[in-house]
């Protein structure tokens, strides 16, 4: 069946949203999924949105009500960058564009073997792999807690030197009938190609993989095969 890039957009968007929502409730946090916005009501974790636009349509007023704002820094997923939130007391953060890529098994992959890298399975994997994501940064490692291993849609993948260190690592989210890529890295000199192929190594071959990304990580995610899909803004409550 044929995906047109209308639907697959809707998908990543949602897909990303729900990762989101994961993320939140590992630290015990619940969203709410509305028509046309998922929404916080409690501040979320570091570099997660308090709101995420679902669809074209959304507005201020289907975000800005149900999320904390008694304190600067609350942020917004602007899905279709259609908003304009500096009226609001909000600035632009960051654009980003949103990429997918065919199912894996309809498509070869890049051409990296992906030796090294497998699966998170335990905590102090998980705590390994985080801190080399943050690179060191203990405080930011702690975002990531025991509570996502146990998520079933979520998979976190590490590449391991032949010493045991994590040299690079993503996270898979399955949902909305895509599969989700976020939090990719390599460390060390790694080029992101190794990440990306085993990232797309591990995801399932039945189904389109998506992501966001900008800058030079947007170009790496080209090279490894992916196409854009349309522009995203996010935005922070200054």
């Amino acid at each position: 069946m044929i995906i047109t890039e209308a639907a697959l957009l809707a998908h990543a968007v949602r897909n990303n949203a729900d990762w989101c929502s994961v993320m939140c409730r590992a630290h015990g946090l619940t969203g709410t999924f509305g028509p046309r916005a998922w929404t916080s009501p409690r501040r979320t974790p570091l570099y997660y949105p308090d709101a995420v636009t679902l669809t074209e349509d959304a507005t201020a007023a289907d975000l800005l009500p149900a999320i904390d704002r008694t304190a600067p820094g609350a942020s917004v997923k602007d899905s279709h960058a259609r908003l304009d939130l500096s009226a609001e007391g909000f600035r632009l953060l960051f654009e980003a564009q949103w990429i997918h890529h065919p199912a894996p098994g309809t498509r070869p992959v890049p051409d990296v073997a992906p030796e090294g890298w497998r699966r998170v399975g335990t905590e102090d994997e998980l705590a390994a792999w985080a801190l080399a994501w943050s690179g060191g940064d203990a405080d930011e490692a702690a975002l990531f807690r025991p509570e996502l291993l146990a998520d079933p849609t979520t998979t976190i993948v590490a590449g391991h030197a032949p010493d045991g260190r994590v040299f690079g690592g993503a996270v898979l989210t399955e949902s909305a009938g895509v599969t989700g890529i976020s939090n990719l890295f390599t460390t060390d000199g790694v080029p992101a190609a190794h990440a990306w192929a085993a990232a797309l190594a591990t995801a399932s071959a039945a189904l389109p993989v998506v992501g966001y990304e900008s800058g030079e990580d947007l170009d790496a995610a080209l090279a490894a095969g992916f196409a854009p899909l349309g522009p995203l803004r996010v935005w922070l409550d200054a």
